[in-house]
Formats: structure tokens, sequence, C-alpha cells
């Protein structure tokens, strides 16, 4: 197939997955009853729950100005300590992790669009990869690629996580850049967030596409390259008009 560039990077949610509903509350009850069958002691739901959403939600906020991300490992590890929650011996933190995240990401929904435009490009030979914010460990992210089958599509994911940065800042898609070996001029990006996906992406020099799925208008000037409403659209790259 004819297509203007060596590699294609895609955001994650909302872009190639609905992430449809993330209940944190129903994931920290199942969580919390994990725990408590594994004989550890744990303060009633609702002092726990409060004190998580009080400081995770903090640092969510905190983060859109830091761009430094959110990781909810971290802020879990200091609620246990803070509260004298002890594990050792009764269950791993991969174990609560998972038991957590089991629920979060219950339903993953991809795209119609997706399976059938990534093959094609996958058997054109053309290198995929993904960057995505998150706050989620690496190895949970990883079990959701999989969970998804999406996992064969992908030479490597690059989660804000395991960096020290989250979109949009430059950090992230340099080190998506150099795990390509690819010129950042020769990459196209795609992705649903204006500021997070076109903005990061065009910072280091990265050709952009914004999906487009909900009719939304352009803001604060920001001008991808392409403005597409769905993924197939990538099939047939040519000189695209941004959507007035």
């Amino acid at each position: 197939m004819q297509f203007p560039y060596k590699a294609i990077l895609f955001d994650w949610a909302y872009t190639l997955v609905d992430l449809v509903c993330e209940d944190d509350r129903a994931a920290f009850i199942e969580m919390r009853n994990f725990l408590k069958e594994k004989g550890v002691n744990v303060p009633q739901f609702e002092t726990i729950f409060s004190s998580y959403q009080e400081l995770f939600y903090g640092l969510i906020k905190e983060s859109k100005q830091t761009h430094r991300e959110a990781n909810f490992e971290t802020v879990l590890r200091h609620l246990f300590f803070s509260y004298g929650i002890e594990i050792e011996g009764k269950a791993s933190w991969n174990d609560v992790l998972t038991t957590y995240y089991r629920v979060i990401h219950g339903v993953r929904l991809v795209y119609p669009d997706v399976v059938s435009t990534l093959k094609i490009f996958k058997e054109s030979g053309i290198p995929m990869a993904i960057i995505s914010n998150t706050t989620n460990p690496e190895f949970i992210k990883k079990n959701e690629l999989l969970q998804t089958g999406l996992n064969e599509y992908f030479e490597f994911a690059v989660y804000s996580s395991s960096t020290p940065y989250r979109k949009p800042h430059p950090s992230i898609f340099n080190a998506a850049v150099s795990r390509l070996g690819i010129a950042s001029e020769n990459i196209l990006f795609v992705g649903d967030d204006l500021h997070m996906d076109i903005v990061g992406a065009q910072s280091v020099g990265i050709q952009t596409a914004w999906l487009n799925r909900n009719a939304s208008s352009l803001v604060n000037n920001i001008k991808p390259l392409y403005e597409i409403t769905s993924l197939s659209e990538l099939l047939v790259m040519g000189p695209l008009e941004v959507l007035n």
C-alpha cells in the first residue's frame, strides 16, 4: 500500500479502545474483600476509600500541570503504610493490583474500525506502537493489551507510569521515536485528544492525525495535519484537509 509515513504511533484510550466505565469504588471493594480473605486487617471501607480518593485524585489534578504521572501503585503503598495494612506473607502486590484492575478493566471495547485497519498496516510492514497516559503499573497495561487481542499489532508501548512524564511532555514522545529509530518527521501520531496527543506530538516534530469520532470542534488554534473520523481513513491517507 502507498502510505506517506514510515511508522505510526497511536494513543490508546478512546482512540483504539473505549474504556466504557471504570468503577474504582467497585474495584476497591473487590480488592478489600480479597485482602480480608487473605487474613489482612483492613480499615472500614469508607475510611480508606475516602483517603484514597483525596490523595489519588489530588495527584491526578496536579499531574495535569506538572505532567508528572499520578502512579496508582505508589498511592496504594502509601495508604497501606499510613493505615498499617501489612500484606507480607499473605498476599503479593501483583495479586492486590491484579484484583483491583480486574474490575477496572472489566469492559474494554475495541472500536469496530481498529482491527481491520491495524491488520492492513501490519501486513504492509509499517511498524506501529502505542504511547499512553496511564496511572496503571506497566504489567497491568500489558495484561490489558493482551485482553483486547491488539498486542500482536504493536512493536512496543510506552506508558507514562513507567516514564518521568506524561503526554503532552516531549520526553514521552521522544522515548517512542528513539525506540522506533525513525526520524520524527517520518512518523504519524494518531490520537483523540488535541492537547495531549496533537500538541505533544507536534512539539517533537511528529506529524499528527486527530481522530475526531465525536464531531468535536478545534480549540485554542491547535492545527493537526489531518482530521479523521474513523481509523480506516488512514488507509487512504493523502493531503486531507482539516474539517472546519
